[in-house]
């Protein structure tokens, strides 16, 4: 399993890029850490936060529920991520409820030793205003490929992102190194788990990708790139 240390993941995070060693290990310095065990909720959407999280090992889910109680998935933060800075930079409360994937262990900075620090490094608050504003674009480009494209288009989509993530070059083709329930796959795109089921057992018919329990396998890249640009609505 991958873990990576406090200082190297704030070393790393696209937020404090930029800044002196020593306050970095200042900043580390001033940090804790959290452990969760698979499927423990971190905190849910609509609750008050007052800290920002980075993801030292395992997977988080982050995710949301609409007013039908049908829940989307927004992302997974891998190690090496952080979340949290809306409800940190505004107080509002959380934007999506997160939970754990996998066992993981967290850094967790709280906002009144994050404030002090701002004000002393303004460029960390512009970095973390770009990060809010990059997330908020791919939670509106999920938002318009549910209403723009077809479900197969929305699902070729999304396999072919997270293989690139994911994905590790196999004798078969590029497979998914993350288990996905058909579930979780269904929650990812705004689609139900038999509409996933259906298309994927068409897709691997037509050998277009494999699955082997909870492993994808995309068997042809450019096949499944021609669905993602031609079904839409």
């Amino acid at each position: 399993m991958r873990k990576l240390d406090k200082r190297t993941l704030l070393g790393g995070s696209s937020i404090f890029q930029g800044l002196a060693e020593r306050d970095l290990d200042a900043l580390a310095a001033v940090t804790v850490t959290k452990r969760l065990v698979s499927k423990e909720v971190l905190f849910h959407k609509g609750e008050m936060g007052s800290e920002l999280y980075g993801v030292l090992s395992g997977r988080l889910r982050i995710s949301a529920a609409g007013p039908d109680g049908k829940g989307m998935v927004f992302t997974y933060a891998d190690p090496g991520e952080i979340f949290g800075e809306i409800s940190l930079i505004d107080s509002s409360p959380r934007s999506a409820t997160v939970e754990a994937a996998e066992p993981s262990e967290l850094m967790v900075l709280h906002r009144r030793e994050l404030m002090p620090f701002l004000k002393q490094h303004p460029e960390v608050a512009i970095h973390m205003g770009q990060l809010v504003a990059a997330r908020l674009r791919r939670v509106s480009e999920q938002v318009e490929d549910a209403y723009l494209l077809s479900l197969p288009a929305r699902l070729a989509r999304k396999v072919i992102a997270l293989g690139r993530v994911y994905g590790k070059e196999t004798p078969k083709g590029v497979t998914l190194e993350i288990p996905l329930a058909q579930q979780e796959i269904g929650e990812l795109i705004g689609a139900t788990r038999e509409s996933v089921n259906k298309i994927l057992r068409r897709w691997s018919e037509s050998e277009l990708v494999e699955v082997d329990q909870k492993i994808i396998t995309i068997r042809d890249l450019d096949g499944l790139q021609d669905v993602a640009d031609m079904y839409v609505d």
